[in-house]
């Protein structure tokens, strides 16, 4: 028994309310009735209830709201959630009516980064929620004078370090997650259902909605794969010097390269026909001489059949 239980892992704290360990529980906390708390303007992470959500409402049912959230002050009166939106959804499903929360005087940028930073420790997070969510972040750091740049170029920079802080990603697959923002609505839903792959489609998001909208087409309804890196290319090289039509992306799409046959000759094989002492180099010569002849008399064959 005692062995079995020294490999049972209890979730800890944050792991099982979604919180940054940035949030200082230290602090003196007030307890908001749930109706004064309103969530966080264009709120990228969605709250859902699933599974992980009925195990937090449970919890909190017996054993209240361990870790309070951080709200800030509303001009309109009440207060916005910057840090706790699961944490409130799962008190109303507990039947509670407030929540116990961190009153914090937040401009919009500071704000920003901590809703973006304290959900990013999630266990599960959908691509589109991560794009909106860095580019957010992207946005705030420019606000406060921080020079960040927006361009899929070699990492290792201040201003890259910068805009991986506190994240699970690193810079470059930052950038690429941000790039997701300017999909059509239908190609982002396809890369959370795992439809599309994140490479290929960061080449996509470049092409104007209306083309994005035709690859769709031609993917959803002649029911044709995903595009590879290489047509993905194909696409946005040929958008940037044509007008893409329905037709053209379905002959990017079926224009795939093979892959190049291999044909393998066994040493065990070739011993027969050449002596121990051979060297690769030589055996390769010989083979390739007798190919050149053989070549030379079927040509032959064909010009005295074409004469005949």
């Amino acid at each position: 028994m005692r062995g079995s239980a020294g490999k049972i892992q209890l979730a800890s704290l944050d792991e099982l309310f979604g919180v940054s360990r940035g949030e200082n529980v230290g602090e003196p906390f007030q307890k908001i009735p749930l109706s004064d708390l309103h969530p966080f303007k264009n709120h990228p992470f969605h709250v859902t209830d699933d599974e992980k959500m009925q195990e937090l409402a449970d919890s909190i049912a017996q054993h209240g709201v361990l870790v309070p959230g951080i709200v800030r002050p509303r001009l309109e009166g009440g207060y916005e959630l910057v840090s706790g939106h699961r944490r409130k959804r799962a008190c109303e499903l507990a039947g509670l009516t407030a929540m116990p929360v961190l009153v914090r005087e937040l401009d919009d940028d500071e704000a920003t980064l901590i809703m973006v930073d304290s959900n990013l420790q999630r266990e599960k997070i959908l691509p589109s929620e991560k794009a909106f969510a860095y580019r957010m972040k992207l946005e705030a750091m420019k606000h406060q004078g921080q020079r960040v740049d927006l361009t899929l170029r070699p990492v290792g920079t201040r201003s890259d370090e910068l805009l991986a802080n506190k994240s699970p990603d690193s810079a470059r697959q930052i950038q690429r997650y941000i790039r997701l923002t300017y999909l059509h609505p239908l190609l982002l839903q396809m890369v959370d259902e795992n439809k599309l792959v994140l490479r290929p489609t960061v080449e996509v998001s470049y092409l104007p909605l209306d083309d994005q909208m035709l690859l769709y087409d031609v993917i959803e309804e002649k029911s044709f794969g995903p595009p590879s890196m290489e047509q993905a290319k194909k696409l946005r090289d040929y958008c940037e010097r044509t007008t893409l039509t329905t037709s053209l992306i379905i002959d990017i799409l079926t224009d795939e390269k093979p892959n190049p046959e291999k044909i393998t000759l066994k040493k065990k094989c070739l011993n027969k026909y050449f002596p121990h002492d051979y060297t690769k180099k030589q055996m390769e010569e010989i083979i390739f001489s007798l190919l050149d002849a053989w070549k030379s008399q079927q040509e032959g064959v064909c010009t005295g059949d074409e004469n005949g």
